[in-house]
């Protein structure tokens, strides 16, 4: 049998990441379809799929330019809702830490909700690869070019069919985040922190700014990040009563 190779893993990246980036089209179609039809120019919409590359974030902020909302309402509300990232973060750095900061620093860029999904299974089946970080940029690099390419879809195709947003697409999206989600709610702090979100957004729903939204985001991440610490603490407890 072969040893994989830096070409092999990173295709291999790419491939398992295919279901997703499937999943993702439409939210991509959408997005770009939003910025046709708002208050952005269609270059603004492309550069912020290029240098935000965060599709709730984006989505957000469309929705908060569109209602005249304040910068700094816009930034804050952002940085609260990417805040998942911190979990996404910690539970991919055991097996990233020994990189180089150019490594690090490309990969938390490309790392989105799809790529997590695809690399915490990976790193699961494989958690000693050695060039993992090769499979990470194939995952993290194919999910990159494929939002780009379907928010210039939306981009196009929005100027001449502005309501295409509403043709059903969103569903897409909705399964496409029950499928990243529920096989990640495997251990206590996951579920929990997945369950205050859910029961935060459900009873801040009709908040104004997306405020419920935000509401959901912070007590998930309180609660994950704050059960993972518990976790850890007892496990040093437990190894040092040993």
């Amino acid at each position: 049998m072969s040893h994989p190779t830096r070409t092999s893993s990173f295709a291999a990246g790419a491939r398992d990441t295919l279901p997703m980036m499937i999943g993702a089209a439409p939210f991509g179609i959408i997005f770009g379809t939003l910025v046709a039809s708002g208050p952005l120019a269609a270059w603004q919409g492309q550069l912020m799929s290029m240098s935000v590359f965060a599709g709730s974030s984006q989505f957000i902020a469309i929705g908060l330019v569109a209602a005249h909302a304040g910068m700094l309402v816009i930034w804050f509300t952002t940085f609260i809702v990417n805040l998942r990232h911190m979990l996404y973060a910690a539970t991919l750095l055991p097996h990233v830490a020994h990189l180089n900061a150019r490594w690090r620093l490309a990969l938390g860029f490309l790392l989105t909700d799809e790529t997590f999904a695809v690399m915490n299974g990976y790193y699961r089946r494989h958690p000693d690869a050695p060039l993992g970080h090769w499979y990470f940029l194939g995952s993290g690099l194919s999910m990159y070019i494929n939002w780009q390419l379907w928010t210039l879809v939306g981009l196009l195709f929005g100027a001449v069919f502005p309501q295409l947003q509403t043709l059903g697409l969103d569903f897409a999206m909705v399964a496409t985040f029950i499928a990243i989600v529920v096989p990640q709610l495997n251990n206590m702090p996951r579920f929990a922190a997945a369950l205050a979100a859910g029961i935060c957004a459900w009873v801040f729903r009709d908040l104004p700014y997306k405020l419920g939204l935000l509401s959901a985001v912070l007590a998930g991440v309180t609660v994950g990040i704050s059960l993972l610490h518990w976790r850890a603490k007892g496990d040093v407890e437990r190894e040092g009563a040993a």
